[in-house]
């Protein structure tokens, strides 16, 4: 038995407003854990990472909290570069993804479970 929360359209697209919200957060504490990354590892040992060690740990715990926060709505994140997000759901009887992506108005496209982004169909 599949216990993952299924969305309907209008489920998805109640989300909106809070995932364009979170997902700029997502997207930005990623990129200052790249930025700072090899820099931490290079200057942990001499002064524990200074002040980029402490933007890598804070853009960490960011990080780990919005995932968890889209974990617990039961949406999944697909590209955090892009704002791409997957809705599980059903669609005549068949495991389907809802699929919207930051800065589109609403939930208007679906794709099977192998084809991705570039099968995307209108709902």
């Amino acid at each position: 038995m599949n216990d993952e929360r299924e969305f309907t359209p209008e489920e998805a697209d109640a989300l909106i407003p809070e995932l364009t919200r979170l997902l700029p957060v997502l997207r930005e504490a990623r990129q200052v854990v790249f930025r700072a990354g090899e820099l931490v590892k290079r200057t942990a040992r001499r002064n524990g990472g200074g002040a980029p060690g402490r933007e890598y740990w804070e853009a960490l715990a960011t990080l780990r909290r919005e995932l968890e926060r889209l974990a617990d709505h039961g949406v999944i994140l697909r590209d955090p570069e892009t704002g791409l997000v997957d809705f599980p759901s059903t669609r005549d009887g068949v495991r389907v993804f809802l699929c919207w992506r930051l800065g589109e108005p609403r939930v208007a496209f679906w794709h099977g479970g192998h084809s991705g982004f570039a099968g995307r169909r209108p709902i």
